[in-house]
């Protein structure tokens, strides 16, 4: 059955004064009115980390009750910071499957109250286990990636820094022109590098914000001028060193390919998209994924203007989650708002897309382990089906393979990448040194140095000398003492 959407809301995106419950409301009270109807048939709630941000659980039965709508199944939903985009795939399945005809798919995060250094801890703890035990944060991990993009793609130190500069003042320019945003300030290269690094590359203005946010949107069955042409919903290990790669997100693949075959369109059909830029580098990974352009191209997309907002591809006309802002739970949501807006013709002055027939958005969960890629499409879009239709989006999937061996008690590896970290998470002392490294046996473990202060002491595809310290892997410079303490011991036995 086909889906369509007949109500969106969404709040200012910012510092919030209001509770968490009210701010939902007032969203979804705005999608109720434009639906023009006072009930639904169920509510799927996205929140994210409601009982660390706000002490509070049992949320989608508060939300049931502050918006008066007890009686009617509320349903959480959470899939990291995908969890919005989770919840619009839920909603989507209960109206598809012909059971439900008419629903709200309600998300958002209050996280501006807290201290940086709490609310770093508890967005890390999406972050796997063994690897938050070092320190790592969300900005590490991406900090790490970027630098490994850097690497394989052959970008120097100083292009990378343009590139990322180039993100985050394309998305500030965008985000002036809504009145959604939390940042509604144009910003300029020289602001970017004046701004202050959190994660070595990584800069403030590469990381979105800590924010506070709702959004809401009504599916139902009934003919509307928008309709959810595809969704594709994939996920990816938890530990980013099991990946086969660190520069091209698996989740996104798997996921966009399930979204283009129940379209049937391909890369080349959408028109403009709202991708996950909870880092700079993000934007630009996403294209690539995406199919918009080649691995390691997408970043001359954006110098040539293809994904600025007069460009033939506009990525991320809100201002994306750099600038509008993103509160973790609602973010994915927000993305399918924007989009609905845009089809609607109703983004407003400079915002409005001259093409807006076709939008994507892609909402990444975690590091880059729970992915949603969602397409809606105006319904009164004359598209020809051929039959025998096939996608010519064919990425390719290299699966993340687990090591069944036990890894090495000490030994030479590789460094494959690494950052120094300066806005550490609760209980970490700045900066943190980390880094992936490649052992003899081919296992890639995170691994710290405490006593690295700068990351001008280090080099992607240095040898260092692997130990273990208070049961944790710290690498050093392989220096004389540590090659003759290896060439005496001998190599470790194959891990």
């Amino acid at each position: 059955m086909d889906v369509y959407i007949s109500g969106v809301g969404m709040t200012k995106f910012g510092r919030s004064k209001e509770p968490l419950e009210k701010m939902m409301a007032e969203a979804a009270s705005l999608a109720l009115k434009q639906a023009q109807v006072e009930r639904v048939d169920a509510i799927y709630l996205g929140v994210m980390s409601v009982e660390e941000f706000v002490g509070d659980s049992n949320f989608a039965t508060l939300l049931a009750d502050t918006l008066g709508l007890t009686g009617i199944p509320s349903t959480r939903v959470e899939t990291a910071s995908s969890t919005g985009a989770g919840a619009f795939e839920a909603a989507f399945y209960a109206v598809a499957s012909g059971h439900m005809k008419r629903v709200l798919a309600l998300a958002g995060e209050k996280m501006t109250h807290l201290p940086t250094a709490k609310t770093t801890r508890i967005l890390s703890e999406v972050i796997d286990r063994s690897e938050r035990r070092y320190g790592a944060t969300m900005p590490a991990l991406a900090a790490m990636i970027a630098q490994k993009y850097a690497r394989e793609f052959h970008l120097s130190p100083l292009k990378l820094e343009d590139i990322l500069a180039q993100v985050a003042v394309k998305n500030h320019s965008n985000g002036y022109l809504n009145p959604y945003a939390q940042f509604r300030k144009i910003i300029t290269k020289e602001d970017y590098l004046k701004s202050q690094i959190v994660s070595y590359p990584l800069r403030l203005y590469d990381c979105a914000p800590i924010t506070d946010g709702a959004s809401a949107i009504i599916l139902t069955s009934q003919p509307t001028p928008i309709k959810v042409a595809g969704i594709g919903h994939a996920t990816d290990t938890a530990a980013v060193r099991h990946r086969s790669s660190l520069t091209s997100f698996n989740s996104t693949k798997e996921a966009a390919q399930r979204a283009y075959t129940m379209a049937r369109l391909n890369p080349s059909d959408i028109q403009f998209a709202e991708i996950h830029d909870a880092f700079t580098l993000f934007e630009i990974i996403g294209t690539e994924d995406l199919g918009f352009f080649s691995a390691g191209k997408g970043w001359k997309g954006l110098e040539e203007g293809t994904t600025h907002l007069r460009g033939r591809l506009p990525i991320n006309p809100s201002g994306g989650l750099k600038a509008r802002g993103h509160p973790v739970g609602a973010s994915g949501l927000a993305q399918l708002v924007e989009i609905v807006y845009q089809l609607s013709g109703e983004a407003g002055g400079e915002r409005q897309l001259e093409r807006a027939e076709i939008g994507l958005a892609q909402s990444i969960g975690g590091l880059a382990n729970n992915t949603l890629v969602t397409i809606l499409e105006r319904a009164d879009r004359k598209r020809i089906l051929r039959e025998g239709w096939s996608p010519d989006y064919h990425p390719e999937i290299s699966l993340s393979k687990k090591s069944t061996a036990s890894p090495p008690s000490e030994g030479v590896g590789i460094l494959e990448t690494f950052t120094t970290l300066y806005t550490t998470p609760e209980g970490f002392l700045s900066p943190l040194t980390l880094g992936f490294v490649r052992t003899k046996g081919g296992e890639m473990v995170m691994a710290c140095n405490p006593d690295y202060r700068s990351p001008k002491e280090l080099k992607m595809g240095q040898k260092v000398y692997l130990r273990i310290r208070e049961g944790l892997y710290v690498f050093e410079k392989l220096s004389f003492l540590n090659r003759l303490k290896y060439w005496i011991k001998g190599p470790p036995k194959s891990p």
